[in-house]
């Protein structure tokens, strides 16, 4: 909480990509995000992140018409490593799990679909207020990625 007493709420979350283009195409070409800032940042992020150089990429992905909903960002260092294939976990641990998002599913599933994207699973569980369908996918460098299906569609 705030000193004011005002709720807290997190504001983004970020991402370390290996190749900025192919995040793009999955996150604003097959799950519909919007780029609300694309800038090129010099600081001290080896001190801040760890990071390898002074140089970074930040991509805020978001929905124009919803600012107060969380932001992606996509986080690009120069010189950095590519992802391993394969090299996200294939059990959870301690730790990061998951982004999770509320989409229309067959829509998302669909625009993913296009760049041979393919759900891990796809199910349904009773939710509070009735069935919800959701899936998981990986992102081009294996983060997992929930699609919860929008009530009603």
């Amino acid at each position: 909480m705030t000193s004011s007493g005002e709720g807290c709420r997190v504001h983004h979350s970020a991402l370390v990509v290996s190749d900025i283009d192919r995040s793009l195409a999955f996150w604003r070409d097959g799950l519909g995000f919007e780029i609300l800032m694309d800038q090129v940042f010099e600081g001290d992020w080896p001190t801040l992140f760890g990071a390898p150089t002074t140089n970074l990429r930040s991509v805020f992905l978001g929905d124009r018409r919803q600012p107060q909903c969380g932001l992606v960002e996509l986080v690009a260092f120069a010189d950095l490593e590519p992802a391993r294939a394969g090299s996200a976990p294939e059990r959870p641990g301690a730790g990061f799990l998951l982004l999770s998002l509320y989409v229309d599913l067959d829509q998302a599933l669909a625009g993913l679909a296009r760049f041979g994207i393919e759900p891990g699973a796809v199910i349904e569980v009773d939710g509070v207020r009735g069935p919800v369908r959701m899936a998981t996918v990986r992102d081009p460098d294996g983060v997992l990625v929930e699609l919860i299906d929008l009530p009603g569609t």
